[in-house]
């Protein structure tokens, strides 16, 4: 029996990403409710000659879900369709978002081992960009996927996992939206569990010096390098059974974290230099001291990101994190006129196996540099930015897929033993490019 279902597009809406850094103007967008809609709309697509470019929560800070013809906002796919407490898993739609999911999973007294900074994401865009957070023993996101099912652009569904289409599992657990549309997710959950918080400061020196000792010593950790200093602020995340406390200060977070800093950085666009002092002055004031936060496992997982702003992140094999990250030290100590906002965030990963993983075959350092954008302005980071690639592609780095950077084929094919995997597949279920873009003809042109 066949049903024709009438979809309907809105012209005229304006997406922008999150941080307002990239946008476009789709010729239609569209928010379908079920699986017969999107095949409409793919067919709508292939009639007209249109790409198509699924959107989940609009977070990546780069052109990946950027697109002027057809967009499909995967909000009103956002369902728990079953939760196995036998297996500790769930399968959901594609478009919720982990911020729903967590609540959702605590509910049934379970949680996943591990999330990104934010929740505001939907469940198949996490895994699509390789989402990661730190924890040597814990993998990318994608690495908590068992299963997922996926439509193709010929309109066909494949069930996907470790036992079926195994080949397609391991390219569409990282899928970068190019694949076809993920309809849903199976994750494998953990119980529920407590986090306890320890951030205290230390120095540069100590933390590279002692790196083994802290990777052994927390299952969580990660450091924050304020640039133009010694100052590191050292983060543990451990399970615990204490009962949740908080030492957070909303003044402080607030009316100094988030007003004055933004006020000041805002004043640095006209007087570069300040950026050293304030760096300093910001650890003195905010990260000196020790703090101790515990919390249902999420809510410690989770920070709030107030500022709109740039990012990269790169992954290098863990051997290389002390290295790399004086080298990027010294290059700030040598060009006086190169600025860099607090902080350089280094997280670390286990190694795995999915195709386009960053982490693919080797535990990994992940080194976040960011450039806040104070009252919407841009500062100047081009500088800063290729000095970083430069570092982090002599020691063999692999950049964040959801980031912005400039890489290409040629560097991928170089960076990624299966990239050619990906490819033949990636031209096997979407041999006319329907689900391509302009970021994704950079990585496969």
């Amino acid at each position: 029996l066949l049903v024709s279902v009438q979809v309907h597009g809105q012209g005229g809406v304006k997406f922008q990403n999150w941080a307002k850094t990239y946008g476009s103007s789709p010729e239609l967008y569209f928010q379908p409710t079920s699986v017969e809609e999107i095949r409409e709309i793919l067919d709508m697509a292939r009639q007209r000659d249109k790409r198509v470019k699924v959107v989940g929560g609009g977070h990546s800070p780069s052109d990946i879900a950027c697109t002027d013809d057809f967009m499909i906002q995967m909000g009103k796919m956002n369902r728990v369709l079953k939760v196995d407490k036998e297996k500790q898993q769930v399968t959901v739609e594609g478009g919720i978002f982990l911020s729903d999911l967590n609540v959702e999973l605590n509910k049934h007294g379970l949680a996943l081992a591990n999330l990104g900074a934010v929740s505001e994401v939907a469940a198949a865009g996490v895994i699509g960009t390789g989402t990661h957070n730190t924890g040597i023993k814990h993998g990318i996101l994608p690495t908590q996927v068992v299963a997922l099912t996926l439509l193709t652009a010929s309109g066909e569904i494949l069930e996907c996992s470790e036992s079926i289409n195994a080949d397609v599992f391991q390219a569409a657990r990282l899928h970068l939206g190019c694949l076809g549309v993920v309809l849903t997710v199976t994750f494998q959950c953990v119980p529920q569990f407590h986090l306890h918080e320890v951030a205290f400061p230390s120095t540069l020196t100590e933390v590279l010096d002692h790196l083994e000792d802290h990777l052994k010593r927390s299952q969580y950790f990660r450091f924050l390098w304020f640039p133009h200093s010694e100052n590191v602020s050292v983060i543990y995340q451990d399970p615990t059974n204490k009962p949740p406390s908080s030492s957070a200060n909303w003044l402080w977070d607030y009316a100094v974290g988030y007003y004055l800093l933004e006020f000041l950085l805002w004043i640095s666009t006209f007087v570069p230099s300040l950026v050293r002092w304030i760096n300093r002055f910001f650890f003195w004031l905010l990260f000196s001291s020790r703090v101790e936060n515990i919390a249902i496992s999420y809510k410690i997982f989770n920070y709030e990101c107030r500022f709109k702003q740039h990012v990269q992140d790169w992954a290098i094999p863990i051997e290389k994190t002390k290295e790399a990250l004086l080298e990027l030290k010294a290059a700030l100590e040598n060009n006086p006129k190169m600025v860099a906002h607090y902080p350089v965030e280094v997280r670390f990963t286990r190694g795995d196996e999915i195709w386009l993983s960053p982490c693919f075959q080797r535990d990994s350092c992940y080194m976040n540099i960011i450039m806040y954008r104070p009252y919407g302005k841009n500062v100047p980071r081009l500088n800063y930015w290729l000095t970083y690639e430069g570092i982090m592609k002599k020691h063999g780095g692999r950049p964040h897929w959801a980031k912005a950077h400039s890489c290409t084929r040629k560097d991928f094919e170089k960076m990624y033993p299966a990239f050619p995997k990906f490819c033949s597949i990636r031209e096997k279920l979407d041999p006319t490019g329907i689900f391509l873009n302009t970021y994704l003809e950079k990585v496969f042109y």
